[in-house]
């Protein structure tokens, strides 16, 4: 069983940074890779970033590109999302995901085996 646990979020003016972390117990296995998702209140959940557990590229959602940057501790069992340049419309919800064989549809909330409880981000002056 994996279990996936989200911290680091807050309130933030727009033009702020936040850092947020995703501590992921249980074993995944070298074909898994690790997203971050957001949902703001009344929408969809929406694909942010990905990265593999093992080698290979990362990939971001163009609305975030240049601004976000998704990392990952294996020996930790650690993922990050650094956020900077934070604008209102980053506010929602954030999730950590893991998707135990890399699918090809990585922008899809369908592909992810896992998931956390969720972390608040709220960008207002």
């Amino acid at each position: 069983q994996v279990q996936l646990e989200e911290s680091g979020g807050g309130l933030v003016q727009p033009g702020g940074s936040l850092r947020l972390s995703c501590v992921i117990s249980g074993r995944t296995g070298s074909s898994a890779a690790m997203a971050w998702f957001r949902q703001a209140p009344g929408k969809e959940r929406e694909f942010v970033a990905q990265i593999p557990r093992l080698g290979g590229p990362t990939r971001y959602a163009d609305s975030v590109k240049g601004r976000f940057t998704i990392s990952r501790d294996n020996a930790k069992n650690m993922v990050y999302l650094q956020m900077n340049s934070l604008k209102p419309e980053d506010t929602a919800l954030y999730y950590c995901a893991v998707d135990l064989v890399r699918s090809v549809n990585y922008w899809s909330q369908y592909e992810y085996n896992y998931w956390g409880q969720g972390t608040q981000v709220t960008v207002s002056a």
